[in-house]
């Protein structure tokens, strides 16, 4: 199978060759690899450059976007810059972060996943970072079926469905409910495991506490499911002020009558799914 890569960089020195390393060394390697570079201000540039003398499937797009990294929209508008210089003719596409190691098999068993279930339109495996002590843990605050924004491959059919990806917070989400909506499967692989070198949220901007309520408004949830995913969050990350910061964001969302990102009909959807979900762990 043939997959392209895309990989949206905002001052990844310090971690971006190390991913690069790591997907230029897939036993399975990619037809080719977009790194957008996104406005920044240290030596991602310069990484880059090296790579692409290095290895003629590596390409560098230059964007001029904010400083600020927040989450969400700024990284998804830098994903589909650089989608724009691919074509149509691939079987699977990754949306990778630049400070993510790969195992060196780890396409090849994306590709056999696609392969072997054709009706899975969403893969990935686990994310694995390094505690205070040093050593790499499986960190996971979503459910188990839920692939990690950071390393998210999709087949051409389940890409084109869902219309691609979401220039919103909340949009490793979206795209997941929007899959099973179109009638997708995720599947996610324990036996990936992937270095995450960065914990999660930890360049972002301080405005972006509000932002993850105000996706839960965007996409229909309702208040009853987001309290109950607030919470659920919150006691997981062990953050409890993210609780309040959650309904914050979603009531002034609402206050504000912010857009949605989903049809009225693919909110039902995603209410009914969310509530069987809940349902099933209470029961």
């Amino acid at each position: 199978m043939e997959y392209y890569i895309i990989i949206p960089a905002h001052n990844e020195a310090e971690f971006l060759a190390g991913t690069l390393d790591s997907v230029v060394a897939q036993s399975l390697p990619p037809k080719k690899v977009i790194v957008v570079n996104d406005h920044s201000t240290d030596d991602t540039e310069g990484i880059i450059d090296g790579y692409v003398k290095k290895h003629p499937f590596i390409q560098k797009r230059n964007r001029h976007s904010s400083e600020q990294h927040m989450p969400g929209s700024k990284v998804i508008q830098t994903f589909n810059y650089g989608l724009e210089l691919l074509d149509d003719a691939y079987d699977f596409l990754v949306k990778l972060d630049a400070d993510i190691i790969l195992p060196p098999d780890y396409f090849k068993h994306i590709a056999r996943i696609f392969q072997e279930n054709p009706q899975v339109g969403i893969a990935g495996g686990f994310a694995y970072e390094k505690d205070t002590k040093g050593e790499w843990k499986r960190n996971h605050p979503m459910n188990n079926d839920h692939v990690r924004g950071a390393f998210k491959s999709y087949s051409k059919s389940c890409f084109k469905a869902i219309g691609g990806l979401k220039a919103a917070m909340g949009w490793d989400t979206v795209d997941e409910l929007l899959a099973l909506f179109h009638g997708f499967a995720i599947y996610t692989d324990e036996t990936l495991r992937v270095k995450h070198l960065r914990p999660i949220g930890a360049a972002y901007n301080k405005r972006a506490k509000f932002l993850q309520g105000e996706a839960m408004y965007a996409l229909r949830y309702g208040l009853g499911i987001t309290i109950i995913a607030s919470l659920k969050m919150a006691l997981k990350s062990k953050k409890l002020p993210a609780f309040i910061d959650n309904l914050r964001g979603y009531l002034s969302a609402r206050k504000n009558k912010k857009p949605y990102i989903v049809s009225e009909e693919e909110g039902r959807f995603i209410r009914k799914h969310r509530w069987q979900g809940i349902r099933k762990k209470l029961f």
